[in-house]
């Protein structure tokens, strides 16, 4: 059965993934297993050559300090924390900055998953600080204030590294997007420094031929980076050709600039949709892409207007997404912590930094007044660009021109906002999230996707996120809406598509409706409707309809009868103070969440049959549980360990309140979800 199992797996991944990709993952598993990736890599041959110490303009202290004005002390504790051995990994609070790695070290190719045991059960902590992305926050202060003890730091740091991690040699150098990345910084770090006296030509030759080094690293495994077809394909080219430019007399300079800049341009017009979605489904990803697509756009040569227009349409994309209150976006797909240019004094939940430096680089406009987050726009705009009144390149535009898609629904006059998750996969998707629900009220996110939290981590946490009964969707039978065939692969894509989306000319009332197929096989159809009023209430009716009933060209299934399904609503709320009230003579359950601008109220009835009886006797036969934290708050039945929890970045976890509402019934069979806020003038 386990044979048949994964020859099943197999052919699934042939038809949804393409022989392209999958051939070229063959390939570099052969390079892994034969040893030739090995040989090819053993020997470190680097050559110091000479720096570019111009790869970009450094910018105006006087600009940063009048763009940054009350951060300017923010900017100087981060610094002050990375010199005593501090440094915020994925954004999260302080932890030691630990560079050195277990010895004896083994070839890198030794550390592939199944070849080698690691001690830490998640190899992304010992890459994340190996990022450096610390050295731009010492450069950052640095170039503020001049102080010697950022650079100092820095070279100390950096010689701790190269010593404890010899080319190809360590976890450090399993994946050549980390080698890219620490390229990156590096060349970044030379450019603030160069002029310190801290930067003595022994430090400056060393870090010439680390760059080197770690350029060289890169081009054996480009077909695993080819086969992903996701970011990692993406920053390895942009490391290449990074290590061309700064190392422009190097005698492989060339190639790397050739190579690095095909493969991303190639990357930018296969991975961006034409409405600017990005290939990897999750919006910590996209902002990814954009910030490696703003370094490149910096260091180097005008796009070709494919990839602009990609750009483009990918700013615009997440603009749309952004909530204007806090500068935060739903947490969608999978969310590994990556910042890889922190350029900036804003948390890492804002997304206004990238997306103000996005705008003003492929779109040429700017969406948000003067602020903190200008600070990257200044550090990231093109060579030779000049800046005007104070590092601001143009006026700012309302968010009101952002155009509209039909999956985000917004009322500005009682300011909340909601956007369903209704894709047409093209590209292997990220989470089992069809028709989730993310619900923004005045910067708050009361409907919340749940996060990543961990990739690599011993049963439930294995990328336990990722998966439907977590989403703010419906879930049927306990499955999930595809088929799960390892941490990072689903099968059997669920599809949805858009059905209607209805506005009165008023603007009084707004309603979009979608539905998916990912229960086919079980014979069910999950349709969802999202309606809005301007009195401030939204209701959400969740529809699960029989196969032959629905209008979907799918294959049709044979039941000879109507049988009953186990349904579950799920809602993941904040963890804020509740009340809750079950009236089983209406078939309605209320919840009531004690928010910071007063009570919230939450009212889920249920709508169908049960053994032909009328509805209002429906909920007799249901179930609610109310579970913070994997802790029973209230109702009955089992609970899972990773229900009640929300992870705002990699690696963290926070208590939540996930609410579900769970029935057998035959279909038709509706969940109806009504939020109602608080007017503005309330509180309490």
């Amino acid at each position: 059965m386990p044979n048949f199992r994964r020859l099943s797996f197999t052919f699934k991944a042939l038809r949804e993934l393409g022989p392209r990709q999958l051939a070229l993952y063959a390939w570099y598993q052969f390079g892994l297993r034969s040893g030739y990736y090995h040989w090819q890599t053993l020997e470190d041959n680097s050559q110091p050559s000479p720096i570019n110490r111009q790869l970009f303009e450094l910018p105006e202290p006087d600009a940063l300090t009048s763009i940054l004005g009350d951060q300017v002390p923010i900017l100087f504790a981060e610094a002050d924390e990375v010199l005593t051995g501090q440094v915020r990994l994925f954004g999260g609070q302080p932890v030691p900055l630990q560079l050195t790695v277990p010895e004896p070290l083994a070839h890198w190719t030794e550390y592939e998953p199944g070849r080698r045991s690691n001690e830490s059960s998640d190899i992304k902590f010992i890459w994340e600080p190996a990022r450096f992305g610390w050295a731009y926050t010492l450069g950052r202060a640095y170039h503020l204030s001049g102080d010697d003890r950022y650079p100092e730091a820095f070279w100390d740091y950096t010689e701790t590294f190269l010593d404890s991690n010899p080319p190809n040699l360590g976890p450090n150098w399993v994946s050549a997007q980390e080698v890219a990345l620490r390229l990156i910084a590096l060349s970044f770090a030379f450019q603030v420094f160069a002029k310190s006296s801290q930067s003595t030509r022994q430090r400056v030759t060393r870090l010439s031929t680390a760059i080197a080094a770690h350029a060289t690293r890169i081009p054996p495994t480009l077909a695993y980076a080819r086969a992903q077809n996701n970011n990692h394909l993406l920053v390895e080219a942009a490391g290449l050709y990074t290590a061309g430019l700064v190392l422009p007399d190097h005698p492989d300079s060339l190639r790397w600039r050739e190579l690095g800049w095909r493969w991303f341009n190639h990357a930018l017009q296969s991975q961006i949709d034409s409405d600017g979605a990005y290939i990897q489904q999750s919006t910590n990803y996209h902002r990814l892409m954009l910030q490696t697509a703003l370094w490149v756009q910096g260091i180097g040569k005008e796009f070709p207007a494919a990839s602009s227009h990609s750009l483009a349409a990918a700013t615009n994309w997440l603009l749309i997404l952004i909530d204007p209150v806090s500068g935060h976006v739903p947490n969608l797909g999978p969310n590994d912590g990556a910042y890889i240019l922190p350029l900036t004094t804003c948390p890492f939940a804002d997304y206004r930094p990238v997306l103000q430096t996005a705008s003003l680089a492929f779109l040429e406009q700017c969406f948000f007044p003067e602020g903190p987050w200008d600070e990257m726009a200044v550090w990231l705009r093109k060579k030779g660009q000049g800046t005007r009144d104070k590092g601001r390149l143009h006026s700012p535009a309302p968010l009101s021109l952002i155009p509209s898609v039909s999956s985000v629904l917004r009322y500005p006059h009682h300011s909340s906002w909601v956007y369903l998750r209704a894709v047409r996969f093209t590209s292997r998707p990220g989470h089992a999230d069809q028709l989730h629900l993310d619900m923004w009220w005045r910067g708050l996110n009361i409907a919340q996707d749940p996060g990543t939290y961990l990739y690599n981590a011993p049963s439930p946490w294995d990328n336990a996120l990722a998966r439907t009964n977590v989403h703010n969707t419906v879930s049927v039978g306990e499955r999930d809406q595809m088929t799960r065939a390892g941490r990072f692969l689903w099968l059997d894509w669920a599809q949805a598509e858009p059905i209607a989306h209805e506005r009165d000319q008023d603007g009084s009332f707004e309603r979009l409706v979608a539905r998916h197929d990912g229960y086919r096989h079980l014979g069910v159809i999950h349709q969802r409707a999202v309606s809005a009023s301007v009195d401030g209430r939204w209701i959400i009716e969740d529809t699960l309809l029989p196969v032959a009933d629905s209008r979907l060209k799918v294959r049709q299934t044979l039941f000879p009868t109507n049988p009953s399904h186990r349904a579950r609503l799920h809602w993941l709320l904040p963890d804020w103070p509740w009340e809750i009230k079950e009236e089983g003579r209406d078939s309605r359950i209320e919840i009531r969440l004690k928010s910071p601008s007063g009570w919230i109220n939450i009212l889920v009835k249920i709508e169908g049959q049960w053994r032909g009886s009328a509805s209002h006797n429906i909920l007799s036969n249901s179930s609610h549980s109310l579970v913070r934290a994997e802790e029973l708050l209230s109702g009955t039945g089992p609970i899972s360990p990773t229900w009640g929890w929300v992870s705002p970045t990699y690696g963290y976890k926070m208590p939540a309140l996930s609410f579900s509402l769970e029935v057998k019934s035959p279909l038709p069979l509706s969940f109806i979800t009504e939020w109602t806020f608080p007017s503005s003038h309330t509180s309490d």
